[in-house]
């Protein structure tokens, strides 16, 4: 298993694919080299030819030093002279022809003379220039033919340079020879460079790999530590952040089955307790059925509100359609009045027409107002209204309750969630609000509170006049 993960592992791929790019890079160089250097070999040596050839020319075309005339027909002469004073280049054979016969030869001092075999009978008779390649059983010769005239339109000889082509090809493939080595050799120090590199490169996801299989239910305490800017820090942070979520989600889920046992503890100790004491008196027995009755009725409603949180995850959670926002007020006001004495009030009436659910709209607003009506004595004020800003619509219910105190109003919507020492009358397992932002935050809005302690509270629902997303 770990020789499959050390050859099948992410740092060996990418050690691949850049041992393949730089041997492909590799073999084009040396090709892209060899190309090059021959083009400039046979540039150097057609360079070369040439120059012999205009050397001669200057000298023909000058005078006799020893009695300063011109050379008129003398062509040995000419030939010897150009042997006194010129030098082939290394590797080059000069070949002079007189009156169609061969006349004399010169070489350079590296490589000796040149094997041209039948070629020097077709140049002695040369009437025009000729350059070409000869190609002996020992190697292929470049060369530069000249017809040499004097006096007369007909060439009184032939003026002839060659040299080893194969000779300038040897050393252009010593050169790649040596270029194929030194690429070869930084091939392999640039490849174990990449296998540390790329090793560094991957020790991130090393650490979040290690990290993920740490990670446990009940353990969710390991992050990744993060240096850089670039995208594997950017996973590790995306990776912490996802971690964290899952904390809070998994802490929050132990709060939620520690309150909810708690809730659930009580009636349940009550009921068995009152049951264990019941005797045969006819009233003590319908004393007990009435309480065990009472604490079931609130376990059924506690049971009902958590399925109602759970559901709300669900797609299927809303029924949306058009909901006229003036009426639905009207209609608000009408239901709340029912649930205490209180000074009820319409504060404001919005108008438009929303896209929503309008039975969860009624149930939110009216777990708002049960709420204002539980933090308020007989008589005390409660307003209720809507409005329309922005392309969204809000519901509220202002009380004037003792507020909600500073430190509380951030959690005031979680789960089992109480306001400390608040006059609360209700036995409610604290999930009233809670299922209230739910609602609102399946419309794909929010709920808000605005409070100052001993000045009552508003509650907002706000949702988008436009409905939820239609991805809910």
């Amino acid at each position: 298993m770990r020789i499959r993960r050390i050859f099948g592992g992410a740092r060996t791929r990418i050690l691949a694919a850049f041992v393949v790019l730089m041997a492909f890079s590799t073999v084009v160089s040396v090709i892209a080299i060899y190309e090059v250097l021959v083009v400039r070999a046979d540039d150097r040596l057609d360079a070369s030819l040439r120059q012999e050839v205009e050397e001669f020319r200057q000298l023909a075309s000058g005078r006799d030093p020893d009695d300063g005339r011109a050379f008129g027909d003398e062509l040995e002469k000419i030939f010897d002279l150009y042997q006194d004073r010129n030098v082939p280049g290394a590797g080059e054979t000069i070949v002079m022809f007189a009156d169609g016969r061969y006349y004399d030869e010169l070489s350079g001092g590296v490589g000796g003379r040149l094997a041209l075999g039948g070629e020097t009978d077709r140049w002695a008779k040369l009437r025009e220039p000729e350059s070409g390649e000869v190609e002996t059983p020992t190697e292929t010769i470049r060369y530069l033919a000249v017809p040499v005239r004097t006096t007369g339109s007909t060439p009184a000889g032939v003026f002839v340079v060659a040299a080893s082509l194969s000779a300038e090809r040897d050393d252009v493939w010593e050169a790649v020879q040596l270029a194929t080595l030194v690429l070869i050799t930084v091939l392999l120090i640039a490849s174990a460079l990449a296998w540390v590199v790329a090793g560094r490169l991957l020790a991130p996801l090393r650490a979040l790999d290690d990290t993920a299989r740490s990670i446990t239910e009940t353990d969710l305490t390991r992050r990744i530590p993060v240096s850089g800017a670039d995208e594997i820090a950017e996973l590790s942070r995306t990776f912490n952040a996802m971690v964290d979520r899952l904390e809070g989600a998994f802490a929050s889920q132990r709060a939620f089955v520690s309150d909810a046992s708690h809730e659930l503890r009580t009636p349940i100790t009550i009921v068995r307790g009152h049951l264990e004491l019941l005797g045969d008196d006819p009233q003590e027995r319908r004393e007990t059925v009435a309480l065990v009755t009472d604490e079931l009725d609130r376990m059924s409603r506690f049971v009902d509100d958590l399925l109602l949180l759970a559901k709300a995850e669900r797609s299927d959670f809303l029924r949306v359609d058009e909901v006229e926002l003036g009426a639905l007020t009207d209609e608000l006001l009408d239901k709340a009045a029912a649930l205490g004495k209180r000074s009820w009030a319409l504060e404001a009436r919005g108008e438009a027409v929303l896209h929503a659910d309008r039975q969860r709209l009624t149930q939110a607003v009216m777990g708002l107002a049960q709420n204002a009506v539980q933090h308020t004595k007989d008589g005390d004020a409660i307003w209720i209204g809507t409005g329309v800003d922005a392309g969204e619509a809000s519901l509220w219910v202002r009380d004037s309750g003792p507020g909600v105190a500073r430190e509380d109003q951030d959690r005031i919507f979680d789960r089992f969630a109480r306001a400390a020492g608040s006059r609360r009358r209700s036995e409610g397992a604290g999930l009233g609000l809670a299922i209230v932002r739910a609602i609102a935050e399946a419309h794909g809005g929010r709920a808000t509170l605005a409070s100052q302690p001993g000045a009552g509270s508003t509650f907002t629902v706000v949702v988008p006049v436009s409905g939820p997303e239609v991805s809910r």
